[in-house]
């Protein structure tokens, strides 16, 4: 909690800040993302249009806690990091609105409950991993040091339900350091 207070204090100072910032493609972003996985986002951007992605959240919260999976189904929201590589870059002349596409792969954590545990209601905790990509939009607000995206994307998972498939989907804000 003391963390989530800090980064919101952080977003809070950097938009009083009127210096001017243009779309600031060589530094750090950090900010949060409400979607499927909703988290803690960081970006690293490197090089002229590449960065690397970074989500660390919860998984399940948006597209519905309850899906079928394998021979049961997950009753719960989970744990999910993900993480992709990115290219991007402007579009038209706007030095404000930039695309971004990539892929990655993620790792999510979730409660499993077995059609053949069903009387019982038990469960296993699962943890599985699987590829992903992501593309998006990311505005960089004029004279400001934050940008809000929108993207979409899809994970198939590898391991333990090879060719599972969860349609993604999220919009955040950063702050670019």
């Amino acid at each position: 909690m003391k963390r989530l207070s800090l980064l919101f204090f952080f977003l809070l100072i950097g938009l009083t800040i009127t210096e001017k910032a243009q779309a600031q493609t060589n530094n750090w972003a950090v900010g949060f993302r409400i979607g499927e996985p909703a988290g803690i986002n960081v970006r690293k951007y490197f090089g002229d249009n590449h960065a690397f992605d970074l989500n660390i959240g919860t998984y399940g919260g948006i597209y519905g806690n309850r899906r079928s999976y394998r021979k049961g189904i997950y009753k719960n929201v989970g744990l999910s990091v993900q993480g992709h590589y990115l290219w991007h870059g402007g579009i038209g002349k706007s030095e404000s609105l930039h695309y971004y596409y990539g892929f990655g792969g993620q790792l999510n954590s979730r409660r499993y409950y077995s059609d053949r545990f069903s009387t019982v209601n038990a469960y296993d905790n699962t943890i599985s991993v699987g590829g992903s990509g992501v593309a998006g939009l990311e505005y960089f607000l004029p004279n400001k040091p934050f940008s809000i995206f929108l993207e979409t994307g899809a994970y198939v998972e590898v391991i333990p339900a090879p060719f599972f498939l969860g349609f993604q989907s999220g919009l955040g804000v950063r702050l670019n350091l």
